[in-house]
Formats: structure tokens, C-alpha cells, sequence
């Protein structure tokens, strides 16, 4: 007697409930067919998904919400066309949710019966319907990449690129037969790129990989990532194929230089910038890192000549006079280190002092700021020259705080 009172009480307070989901429901039923009110319709249905859990697992209801939003898009796109007042972005915004609200009813919709059967129902019909609306997740993204608002812009190109994964548009093999599929992957790393966000560049990376046209940037955006999440080796072969593909581009030459140099690697930075001398003999940069490379091995006549060559084609570059200089003073700290030096050698000596002399003022003259690097160079200089009003202005700013 006790469970059939309570059973009783339940359905008493069942009843009502589902009186008024019925009455919510059919009220954005007739916002839908009036066209009118679209908004409040809407909000009926979000009110009921959160009201109770099972709602949210009902796919009708997932099927009205679609189409009202489908409705207000169509609404939006037919005042647009007749160029009445209306927010493009709005627009844009309604194609997504349409997106979203059919992918997540397919998931529902696919549910295997009590025999493991997935019929889903609507599957076919919004595919072909949302696969017209599809170019405007492409369009959202570049539009929001206009705005420089790169978050909003990588929604759009992830939903674009997001249905080739998608079972609701497995017909269509997106990955296979769209065509702008690489470029809208290359748009979602540039964004990526811009956030800051290394898994947001490179989750589409293989897929961007296949616009060539844009390749050498990509390359870029990669090997920022991978460096912020501390993949050395990702980093370095990305480098590498940037600078074997594209050795004019200057952002990769120099890095894979700087990597090479700090892991000590000379040998290896050695055979880059003879690649990218072959390529390029006049090239600033490469003959810059090549002097600089001769210089830390120790190579310091080469270090000389490479530097000389590039005085020639630019006399106003500052390092290829420090670099030349330091050779010089390396080559005399050699020849001071004999025991039992000859009179040619001291001779020798002070001519290579007089020589990096004329290379270190005119690194001077050209960075004056950089007293860090010139200043300990020429007192040794001025020291061993016997320049003493040189000597002591050195001594001065050497020892001013």
C-alpha cells in the first residue's frame, strides 16, 4: 500500500512537469512556424536541457533547436543579401552553433539500439544541408583573422576542418575531396601561431603541410611551437627542412646557427653556412656566421679573410670588424705564449696589434654603446701599443661605474 501511494505522489509530481516541457516545447514550436521571436524559442529550449539531464539526451529536442537556429540564420543571410542593417558576425556565429547542435544530435542519434544497430535519422538530411553551410566556417575565419581576433578565427577553421572527422559528414571524405582543406589547416596554425598556443599550431600541421605555397611559414610556426613545448629534436629537423627548402628565408639559417653554436656543435654549423655560401657567396648573413664560426674554432686566418670579404661587399656591418680584430689578438696570445720569442716575432706581434687596433676603433666607432666588447679589446691594445692618453681613456671607462 505504501509503494502505491508513493508511486501515486511520483506521477502527481511527474505530470505537471511534463505538462509544462510540453507547453515550452510547443511554444518554440510556434516561434519557429511564425518565424518571429526566434530568440525566446531558443531560450525555452536551453531553459529545458537545463532544467534535467534527460532532456539534454533527447534528440527532438536537439532537432527543434537546430532548426530554430537555422531559421534565424536564414533570416540574417536574406537581410544581408537585401544589404539591410545586420552583424556579419552574427551570422557567422549562427553557421557554427548549427554545426555543433547537428554534431552533437548525431551523437545521440547514433546510439546503438538493444541489437548494436546504429540507424541514425537525421544524419543524411543535415549533412547535405550543413555541407551549403559549410564555406561560411572557412569565411568566419578569415573574416575574425581580418579583425585580428585570432581566438574567434581558429573556432571557425577548427569546426571547418573538424568535419572531416566528423561520422555526420563521413560521405563526403572532407580530407580527401576538399580541396581547401590545407589552407584552412595553414589559417588555423597561423592562428595558433598568433595566440601563443604551440597545440593549436600544430594540430592540423600534417594537414597544412600540403599547401606549398605557404610552407616556408608554416615551418616557422612549427619550430616556434616546438620550441615552447621543449621538443629539441622536433625543433632542429624543423629547422633544417625550413633552411634546405627555403635558404633565403632568414628565419631559419640563423637559428639552426645558434643552436649548433650553444650545443658546441661547430662542425655542424660549419657545414650549414657552407651550404648556404654556395647557394649565395654575397650573402651578409652567411658570411657573417661563417666568419663567426671560423673565429670560435679557432680558425683565426680564415676567421680574417672571411671577414675581409665582408668589409668588402659592406664596410658598415660592426661584427665582421670585431671578429677580425679578435683573430688578430688570438694569433698574438699564440705567438706570446712562445718561449724564447725572436725579434721577428716581436715584430710580428706589435704589426698584428697595429692591425686589430685599426679593426677595434672601427667597431667602436660603428657601437659605441657596446663598451662591454670593445673597451677590454682596446686597453690590451692600447697597453701593448704604448698609447698612453688612448690607454687612459680606456682605463676610465673601464673602471666608471
Amino acid at each position: 500500500m505504501k509503494k502505491l501511494l508513493s508511486l501515486t505522489l511520483l506521477l502527481l509530481m511527474i505530470t505537471p512537469c511534463l505538462r509544462a516541457q510540453r507547453k515550452e516545447i510547443s511554444q518554440a514550436r510556434s516561434y519557429l512556424k511564425s518565424g518571429k521571436d526566434l530568440d525566446k524559442g531558443e531560450k525555452l529550449i536551453m531553459e529545458l536541457f537545463s532544467k534535467d539531464s534527460v532532456n539534454r539526451r533527447n534528440p527532438k529536442l536537439y532537432v527543434l533547436l537546430y532548426e530554430i537556429v537555422r531559421k534565424q540564420y536564414s533570416i540574417g543571410n536574406e537581410k544581408l543579401y537585401l544589404k539591410e542593417k545586420y552583424d556579419t558576425a552574427s551570422l557567422f556565429n549562427l553557421t557554427k552553433r548549427m554545426f555543433a547542435l547537428a554534431e552533437t544530435l548525431d551523437t545521440l542519434d547514433a546510439t546503438p539500439d538493444k541489437k548494436g544497430r546504429v540507424m541514425p535519422d537525421y544524419r543524411r538530411k543535415h549533412a547535405e544541408e550543413l555541407d551549403g553551410y559549410r564555406p561560411n566556417l572557412y569565411n568566419g575565419g578569415i573574416y575574425f583573422i581580418r579583425k585580428a581576433d585570432y581566438g574567434n578565427a581558429y573556432s571557425f577553421l577548427d569546426a571547418y576542418l573538424d568535419c572531416g572527422r566528423q561520422p555526420l559528414f563521413g560521405r563526403y571524405d572532407y580530407f580527401r575531396t576538399d580541396g581547401r582543406m590545407p589552407l584552412a589547416a595553414y589559417w588555423a596554425s597561423y592562428c595558433g601561431f598568433k595566440q601563443d598556443n604551440p597545440e593549436k599550431t600544430l594540430r592540423y600541421y600534417d594537414v597544412a603541410r600540403k599547401d606549398t605555397l605557404r610552407l616556408r611559414h608554416l615551418l616557422r610556426y612549427a619550430a616556434e611551437a616546438y620550441a615552447k613545448l621543449g621538443c629539441d629534436s622536433a625543433y632542429v629537423s624543423t629547422l633544417r627542412e625550413g633552411f634546405a627548402k627555403f635558404p633565403k628565408f632568414k628565419y631559419f639559417f640563423p637559428r639552426l646557427i645558434d643552436y649548433y653554436t650553444a650545443n658546441n656543435l661547430l662542425d655542424s654549423a660549419s657545414v650549414v653556412a657552407d651550404r648556404a655560401l654556395a647557394v649565395d657567396g654575397r650573402d651578409e648573413l652567411f658570411i657573417l656566421a661563417k666568419s663567426t664560426i671560423l673565429l670560435n674554432s679557432g680558425r683565426n686566418d680564415d676567421c680574417i679573410v672571411m671577414s675581409d670579404s665582408l668589409i668588402s661587399i659592406n664596410d658598415t656591418i660592426p661584427d665582421a670588424y670585431y671578429n677580425a680584430g679578435t683573430a688578430y689578438l688570438n694569433k698574438i696570445l699564440i705567438l706570446e705564449d712562445r718561449v724564447g720569442k725572436t725579434r721577428k716575432d716581436k715584430t710580428h706581434i706589435k704589426e698584428m696589434y697595429q692591425l686589430a687596433c685599426s679593426y677595434m676603433e672601427k667597431f667602436r666607432e660603428l657601437v659605441p654603446g657596446d663598451k662591454a666588447k670593445w673597451a677590454p679589446a682596446l686597453y690590451r691594445i692600447y697597453l701593448n701599443l704604448n698609447q698612453g692618453k688612448k690607454f687612459e681613456e680606456i682605463d676610465r671607462i673601464l673602471n666608471s661605474k
